[in-house]
């Protein structure tokens, strides 16, 4: 197995409050509109699902409105979390948002491309 390589990719939000944006990164409803299909949560511990697929990860790190840091619980690599990030954008008021997840070398493209097409249900969801 290879070793994951960390990778980081931002995304720009017009028009929306960090607080609507934390909401869709941090609670069932919010994430259930574009990163599962279900989300359950109790306490730190979520369950996200799709179809017929279930993974559960657990927070490691949150700072409201800022980031949230999560790790998978079936991952083997324990170095390796994903990491929502909310930055302004000064110039133009702008939201920005990191992502921050890891992947095989091989499969970093692959990663990126779902994050993306995740990333465009999100947008869709807030309106923009």
């Amino acid at each position: 197995m290879m070793k994951k390589e960390k990778f980081h990719i931002e995304y720009v939000f017009d028009k929306v409050s960090a607080h609507s944006l934390w909401n869709h990164l941090t609670t069932a409803l919010g994430l259930s509109s574009w990163f599962a299909d279900e989300v359950a949560i109790q306490g730190e511990h979520y369950t996200f699902s799709w179809k017929k697929e279930k993974e559960e990860a657990v927070v490691l790190e949150s700072r409201p409105e800022t980031r949230i840091r999560y790790r998978w619980l079936n991952e083997d690599d324990e170095e390796s979390y994903f990491e929502f990030m909310i930055h302004n954008i000064e110039l133009t008021g702008s939201k920005a948002l990191e992502i921050t997840d890891f992947a095989e070398p091989d499969e970093k493209a692959d990663a990126i491309a779902l994050w993306d097409s995740q990333v465009d249900t999100l947008k869709r969801t807030l309106g923009i």
